[in-house]
């Protein structure tokens, strides 16, 4: 039979076959407690022989929720973006939630306002703000935000921020990685650090700094790329030819491949002349040639702690809030070693 020539069973037509109300055959489909177990048990075999599938609109009218989250994000051609999004999905629909996207222009002050309101038309139960970098409109989606009495989280947030978010700890990262090359006996280390207008980029040197700082050694040199295995070929190339050192701290492994490209041009062995550190855990990390020391940031805790997290402001809007963190692992593997 055509799809067009498909009869849809309604709910009354549910009520009417058990021989019950309209408002007894809701509260079964929404899981009430306020029914009888055989009258339920009845119910429910109608609903599976009339093959009944009740739309996701007239259980969330009933409900007085829709069990859908909004995630607003921005930079979904980067791999930690990318796997936040992945992670969160994935949890928010083991907890029951779906997802509606919206991947912003953090340029274009009329987008965010669209994208924003576009959102609160939908009527979510809670909004996820995927907020990795400064910006002139930071500030403004965020006291859109907040002007809602919809509940909400940020995800890698700046590291200041008191309202509730979740993030990974970038700057004890940043940290774990200098602080192995400087154990080993590296003392000459340069940085290919990420776009400083990222929070996450900001904080990774500023832990790339502190364990500088407590060996009592200071930075060689330092240069900025911007995410890609490109920026650390070119980045490496221009400390080659300017600079003496005997390690690289990278600030994701893309840039830490391209710098590895590049050392190998130059005839550079790694890590017998120069050993190199990454960040992130990419899944070709461990297949780089050599395999390659960094940070493995767990998004799937951040996803799952992270949903869980706003699935309580959404049920109990009166518990404290604030910032919450996790704390990376530094994977050592064949890209590092003492120094000659």
């Amino acid at each position: 039979m055509p799809k067009d020539k498909i009869k849809r069973v309604t709910m009354l037509e549910v009520a009417q076959e058990s021989g019950v109300s309209y408002q007894t055959v809701s509260r079964v489909i929404n899981e009430h407690p306020s029914v009888a177990p055989e009258t339920r048990a009845r119910i429910l075999d109608v609903i599976k022989r009339l093959n009944y599938r009740p739309s996701k609109a007239a259980r969330s009218l009933a409900a007085k929720h829709s069990s859908t989250l909004a995630v607003i994000t921005y930079g979904m051609e980067h791999y930690g973006l990318t796997q936040m999004v992945v992670n969160i999905e994935q949890y928010a629909r083991k907890a029951g939630y779906d997802i509606i996207y919206s991947n912003v222009n953090l340029e274009d002050s009329d987008d965010i306002d669209s994208r924003i309101a576009s959102t609160a038309q939908w009527s979510v139960d809670g909004i996820i703000l995927i907020a990795p970098i400064k910006n002139v409109y930071y500030d403004r989606i965020f006291e859109q935000l907040t002007s809602t009495s919809t509940p909400f989280i940020l995800f890698d947030n700046a590291p200041d921020i008191q309202s509730p978010s979740i993030r990974i700890n970038q700057e004890a990262g940043g940290f774990a990685t200098t602080q192995h090359l400087i154990k080993i006996g590296h003392q000459q280390l340069v940085t290919i650090k990420g776009p400083q207008n990222w929070f996450g980029a900001e904080s990774r040197l500023n832990g790339y700094y502190h364990a500088l700082e407590m060996a009592g050694l200071t930075s060689v040199a330092e240069i900025e790329g911007d995410w890609t295995a490109h920026s650390g070929y070119t980045a490496m190339k221009k400390l080659l030819q300017q600079h003496s050192f005997t390690a690289i701290v990278a600030g994701n492994d893309q840039m830490a491949l391209g710098a590895i490209h590049a050392m190998i041009e130059a005839g550079i062995r790694i890590p017998e002349d120069v050993s190199i550190v990454g960040f992130d855990d990419i899944p070709e990390a461990s297949f780089f040639l050599p395999a390659l020391t960094t940070v493995k940031q767990d998004f799937h805790l951040l996803a799952q702690r992270g949903i869980q997290y706003l699935i309580d402001l959404i049920q109990n809007p009166q518990i404290i809030a604030g910032p919450r963190l996790i704390e990376p692992q530094i994977v050592i593997r064949n890209s590092t070693r003492p120094p000659r």
